[in-house]
């Protein structure tokens, strides 16, 4: 299920992705996936991955939510929307890849 692709300058970008918060607290949904019992994450596709043909890169971005702090969940539940800022570029000035650790921490909004 994918969202509305963006091509990315060297301004921001966004994206949102619907989640479920279930009764006992984890993330759920088309766009959530699972690896093992308790790890969530949410894939960003880009370069090939994410459909654009031309591009010389084919990655893909990986967001755990699973370690999403409870009081955050709870202000979700309470029809908050959460945020978190990642880095689009990695060190080398490439896309980021492989699990992408935020550079400002999960809060909502």
């Amino acid at each position: 299920m994918p969202v509305e692709p963006r091509i990315a300058a060297e301004g921001l970008i966004s994206f949102d992705a619907p989640v479920t918060l279930s009764e006992d607290g984890r993330l759920t949904g088309p766009f959530v996936r699972r690896e093992g019992a308790t790890r969530r994450f949410v894939y960003i596709a880009i370069g090939t991955s994410a459909g654009q043909h031309a591009s010389e890169w084919s990655r893909r971005a990986k967001i755990d939510v699973h370690d999403i702090p409870a009081d955050l969940l709870a202000q979700a539940r309470q029809g908050e929307v959460l945020e978190v800022v990642l880095p689009g570029r990695a060190k080398d000035g490439s896309p980021a890849c492989a699990t992408v650790r935020p550079i400002r921490a999960w809060r909502a909004i």
